[in-house]
């Protein structure tokens, strides 16, 4: 036996109701059969005049509980992406990814090593004076192309901000941050500093470790730390940079998609593509605009004027500063863009 036929409904014998501020879903109505289970297609009441049913207005009200405090609620989401390195029970990080970071950790950290073995021999004056803190030496620990800036740094940004956001976009979870009284600045300012907190260990927590492991290994005076100590800040400057471009670029991508290999590819194309082109383009046409355009070439500019060591480029520190400021003004407002969009929809 099929469906029942739906009864005949006469149209013009209803009353149009409309329910607004002035007269409110209130009351009780009739609820009478819609479908009949007779075999000749005809409907009657189920109940008639016994069947009624009532419609409640329904209100909601805002939570009237106790919040935590703002802090403890933007630590939630900055503990969300980081505590799932080393803990279970939060955001998880593929295995894959955690052996690339200790792996990265330990080579960040390599310029230890010689002065610990320096420290053993007794006599390592010489490796020293090849491995340890110099101008050249702490430029090349923040802004060395090979194998910083090429395997570490921004390879690492890439694992990172891959699906910070635009998973949020993907599986609309972003409705979840919003739905509780966290704002959008809130938001942006926590997965900015998770994802800054691990590129700043690795480039300018190990730096300040090869500094201060020379200062305790080889005895150094206070004479030599007031020689060298604003180098240190000059490089840690440097480095500082270097973390706010690259996670503002990675962040910027990652808004952008609802896929997580893009922000990462797209953030790797980035750094190493424009510094490729810019170095062919100087090799055929001897121009170096496109230096300017590149985000590694602009933070070695301005690395290299910082420590006070001979630059490699024909333009000015100044044209390259500003450069730096503009791109990351650019991705930090397609990421504002982009977050304010968020909590509607689902993509």
């Amino acid at each position: 036996m099929g469906l029942p036929e739906p009864s005949v409904f006469d149209r013009s014998q209803a009353e149009e109701v409309r329910f607004d501020e002035a007269s409110p879903v209130t009351g009780s109505s009739r609820i009478e059969a819609a479908w009949s289970a007779q075999d000749d297609g005809s409907a009657s009441v189920a109940g008639a005049g016994e069947a009624t049913g009532h419609v409640f207005t329904q209100t909601y009200l805002p939570w009237s509980g106790t919040l935590n405090p703002r802090w403890a609620r933007n630590w939630a989401v900055y503990r969300h992406h980081l505590a799932g390195l080393v803990r279970s029970g939060h955001r998880p990080w593929p295995v894959l990814v955690r052996l690339y970071l200790l792996v990265v950790l330990i080579g960040a950290a390599a310029d230890v090593f010689p002065i610990l073995l320096s420290s053993i021999l007794g006599d390592g004056a010489s490796i020293v004076s090849v491995f340890g803190v110099s101008r050249n030496s702490l430029y090349a620990h923040v802004l060395g192309f090979f194998p910083r800036n090429i395997l570490y740094y921004p390879v690492v940004t890439a694992l990172i901000i891959g699906t910070m956001i635009s998973e949020d976009r993907l599986n609309g979870t972003s409705a979840l941050y919003f739905s509780r009284p966290i704002s959008r600045l809130d938001y942006v300012m926590m997965k900015y500093l998770a994802a800054a907190s691990v590129l700043g260990l690795l480039c300018i927590g190990t730096l300040l470790l090869f500094y201060f492991a020379e200062v305790l290994a080889m005895g150094r005076g206070w004479a030599w730390v007031a020689d060298t100590f604003p180098h240190l800040m000059a490089a840690a400057g440097a480095g500082l940079l270097l973390v706010i471009t690259y996670t503002s670029l990675g962040l910027g991508l990652s808004s952008v998609s609802t896929n997580g290999y893009f922000p990462a590819i797209g953030l790797i194309a980035l750094v190493l593509g424009s510094k490729s082109l810019a170095e062919i383009v100087g090799l055929l046409f001897d121009q170096d605009v496109l230096y300017l355009f590149s985000p590694y070439d602009a933070l070695a500019n301005v690395g290299q004027h910082l420590l006070g060591i001979e630059s490699n480029y024909a333009l000015p520190w100044t044209w390259s500063l500003v450069s730096v400021v503009v791109m990351n003004a650019i991705a930090l407002y397609v990421l504002a863009a982009r977050v304010a969009s968020m909590e509607v929809t689902r993509e």
